[in-house]
């Protein structure tokens, strides 16, 4: 009996499992003190954040293989360096893949999870915490505080662990988003150099939270001393080789991001590092990248890779306003070719900012090279698609500035008392299909007027453009009023009627007057 009395009942047994598993939850995830516990931004315990950088103290080194984890049970949140919004980290590649050209993954990615120990997990689950922490400037500013970059610096030094590294980059790649965490990672001694060492590894991950991190590096104000590290030859040779040779989709995008950071940063910046990575082939490594991208566009319509379109074009884009490369970037007809082709393709809402950024690049071009514009005057299914990306452009007068631009450099060159009708009424179709866009633009293009005028000179140019583009316009429809009669009626009966003409007309006619009379 005794012993009968001393079982604990169902009932018994499982309180005791709830008050264990309570017990455990606490240790790990301490609640805010009382003071805090509706202070949204505050929630986190201080005593919490200081005890997790307690944990990643690095240990003795141990032998494992290079290898990295997908999936841990934290959801990596990560702070976008150009916007300060946030976007997921975790990835699955492929496994059968290689994630470069020419190179095998399996030596370095293997199943590290199988080798960990029980304090390897316990590192791996807080640095995951400390990563998402770090997005908040709050947290962050506590973490450097607290020598979580000497702690991090630490691990980085002696760790075999590409998951580690990842994480440690991860962290800083969070910290490196706020003004006073990325003077602190400035100020560590040697922390810049060792950051720069990790391009040198083949981990995809790694590499994405290095570039990530070196971008938020050069867009602070001290990017003077982030650019000194990586002005030496065989690392930018490095990141040149990384941008062209990986088949990671983030990581051609992270690693262009740099390139593109370093052209908005400050002049000399651009000085220090632009000339040298010219020298050592920047512009065919691009011209190569845009190849790759825009035949995935058409072949294969994948929606993870439109970014790196976008972020290859803004970087061409970039470099075409810059002297030392402008001369090279507009005169190669390749690069000319492939912006102009996506332009033409037919499904703009995919890739609408890639459409518009390809406008302004165009537009670029053909100011510094003019005669490339013969080249274009008879593609029709060019004109067409410049009047579809005007309803991308509704916030952006530069940009449609910039396609009134290239579509009065197109018109110039048409001649329409010289063709025959059959052609002129193809002209006359797109025009007049496209008067709704152009309406809407002009009715736009009266709240830009103020702003425009501010600067004389570069609104003159720009609003002459647009004025031009509707003369030419003008005179089209004019030719075709006159030849109408001997048309194929047939081709124009559903479009080019006399009201639609007419107002075509007014509308242009109204525009040009008003802006001869500015």
């Amino acid at each position: 009996m005794a012993a009968s009395e001393s079982t604990p009942t169902r009932e018994e047994e499982e309180e005791g499992e709830q008050l264990e598993e309570d017990r455990f939850v606490s240790s790990h995830h301490p609640s805010a003190p009382p003071d805090e516990l509706f202070d949204i931004s505050t929630t986190v315990d201080p005593s919490y954040v200081i005890s997790l950088i307690r944990k990643l103290l690095p240990v003795e080194p141990k032998n494992v293989d290079n290898t990295e984890i997908r999936g841990s049970n934290c959801n990596n949140e990560v702070v976008n360096s150009s916007n300060d919004s946030c976007k997921s980290m975790d990835i699955v590649d492929d496994p059968t893949k290689s994630d470069f050209r020419g190179e095998s993954d399996e030596d370095s990615h293997k199943e590290e999870n199988a080798h960990l120990s029980a304090g390897e997990e316990v590192w791996e689950e807080c640095g995951c915490v400390l990563w998402d922490l770090a997005a908040n400037q709050t947290h962050a500013e506590l973490m450097v505080q607290n020598f979580v970059l000497e702690v991090l610096l630490a691990n980085l030094m002696v760790t075999q662990s590409v998951r580690v590294t990842e994480i440690c980059l991860g962290i800083m790649g969070n910290l490196a988003c706020h003004e006073v965490p990325l003077k602190h990672i400035v100020s560590s001694n040697g922390l810049i150099a060792v950051i720069v060492d990790q391009l040198f590894l083949d981990d995809t991950q790694c590499l994405c939270e290095a570039f990530r991190l070196l971008s938020s590096g050069l867009q602070g104000g001290e990017c003077i001393k982030w650019a000194e590290a990586l002005q030496f030859e065989h690392i930018l040779s490095r990141i040149l080789w990384v941008m062209e040779n990986t088949l990671n989709p983030q990581l051609i995008e992270k690693s262009v991001g740099l390139l593109l950071s370093m052209l908005e940063s400050q002049k000399e910046v651009e000085h220090i590092l632009l000339s040298p990575l010219m020298k050592l082939g920047l512009a065919s490594v691009l011209v190569n990248l845009l190849t790759f991208e825009m035949s995935k566009l058409t072949n294969d319509r994948i929606p993870e890779r439109y970014p790196v379109l976008d972020v290859i074009l803004r970087a061409l884009e970039a470099l075409c306003v810059i002297d030392v490369c402008s001369q090279e970037i507009c005169s190669n007809k390749e690069i000319f070719q492939l912006v102009c082709d996506l332009i033409k393709f037919p499904d703009k809402v995919e890739v609408s900012t890639s459409c518009v950024t390809a406008g302004l690049l165009i537009a670029n071009i053909l100011s510094d090279v003019p005669d490339l514009a013969s080249s274009i005057s008879q593609d029709l299914p060019f004109l067409q698609g410049l009047f579809d990306i005007f309803p991308f452009t509704s916030d952006d007068s530069e940009a449609r500035c910039a396609l009134w631009n290239v579509i009065a450099r197109f018109l110039v060159r048409v001649r329409e008392d010289e063709m025959s009708a059959s052609n002129l009424c193809q002209y006359v179709f797109i025009l007049l299909c496209k008067s709704d866009v152009i309406e809407d633009d002009l009715f736009d293009h009266q709240f830009d007027e103020k702003k425009e005028n501010e600067s004389l000179a570069t609104s003159g140019r720009k609003s002459d453009a647009r004025t031009l583009a509707l003369r030419r316009i003008t005179s089209i429809l004019n030719k075709w009023k006159a030849l109408k009669d001997s048309c194929e009626k047939d081709m124009m009966e559903d479009y080019a009627t006399n009201e639609k003409i007419c107002r075509l007309l007014d509308i242009c006619h109204g525009h040009t007057m008003s802006g001869a009379s500015e």
